[in-house]
């Protein structure tokens, strides 16, 4: 995202691996030593961090960005937090006079590159109007859902129940399919494109068979602790909502499994090995 904007509007970074700051700036960003320094005389700031703790430490930490942010300037968060936690940080930005986009978004480093993500938006018409030429060059694809913090969150929610059972589902066939002696590359071959196909199948499928290779493994692309974290956020804002997610609550299980297993930090599609381990005795029918 930061080269994406780097490349059109004045931008500071702020990142804690200073060896990706240095190579942000040499693509034109200016290399900030901390959030506050990174906000200052901006006019609109965008976070993007693994998790609400990461927002609270960026925002109100001892160097966080909103002491430096005047009235009037716009947080855009970007990361999946949840709608309470957006609501809350929405609130105590709004107590300095500066304004939240809460807008999650979807679609990988690729294509946030390319300016070609998909994000979702509730905002206030005023922070809109501040944050849109920013999120035009980012998003291709951008729905404004509701006019508060926390409504693109819940958007976002709903998006991750359905990208987390679909790859759970997708780790069960083929694990079924190895268990039943078929070549699980075939399988995701014949069946990504019928009526059994999904985007995540698709996707994921051919990385799920890249982890019975010898090679190292499918590219990092997604980490898998990451739908530990967002499908808790599912499960506990269905629970406040009295609504029941059953398929999301038993991908939840799955992912945490994987990250007992020590698979946190490896692409999500490593859940698959939960399901049928990388070695076995007996291959084949």
């Amino acid at each position: 995202m930061t080269r994406r904007l780097a490349g059109e509007l004045p931008v500071s970074v702020y990142d804690i691996a200073a060896d990706r700051r240095a190579a942000l700036a040499a693509e034109g960003a200016r290399d900030a030593a901390s959030p506050a320094e990174a906000a200052r005389d901006a006019d609109v700031v965008v976070l993007a961090v693994r998790d609400q703790a990461q927002v609270e430490d960026a925002l109100f930490g001892e160097n966080g960005a909103a002491r430096a942010l005047r009235p009037g300037a716009v947080v855009i968060l970007t990361s999946t937090v949840g709608p309470e936690a957006a609501r809350t940080t929405a609130l105590r930005l709004a107590e300095r006079g500066v304004l939240t986009v809460d807008a999650p978004v979807r679609g990988g480093p690729v294509r946030a590159g390319e300016g070609d993500l998909l994000i979702v938006v509730g905002a206030e018409e005023v922070a809109l109007k501040t944050a849109r030429p920013v999120l035009d060059l980012l998003a291709s694809t951008l729905t404004v859902v509701g006019p508060r913090p926390g409504d693109g969150q819940a958007m976002k929610a709903v998006n991750q129940l359905l990208a987390g059972v679909h790859i759970a589902a997708a780790a069960e066939a083929i694990a079924l399919a190895r268990g039943l002696g078929l070549d699980p590359a075939t399988v995701v071959d014949s069946l990504k494109h019928g009526a059994a196909g999904s985007f995540m199948f698709a996707d994921r499928g051919p990385r799920m068979v890249q982890t019975y290779d010898d090679g190292p493994g499918p590219e990092v692309k997604s980490r898998l602790d990451i739908f530990v974290k967002d499908m808790g956020i599912v499960t506990g804002i269905a629970k406040d909502a009295h609504v029941p997610v059953p398929l999301a609550a038993a991908a939840e299980q799955l992912y945490l499994l994987g990250e007992r297993a020590g698979l946190g930090a490896r692409d999500d599609s490593s859940v698959v090995t939960v399901l049928s381990p990388q070695s076995r005795e007996g291959e084949g029918r």
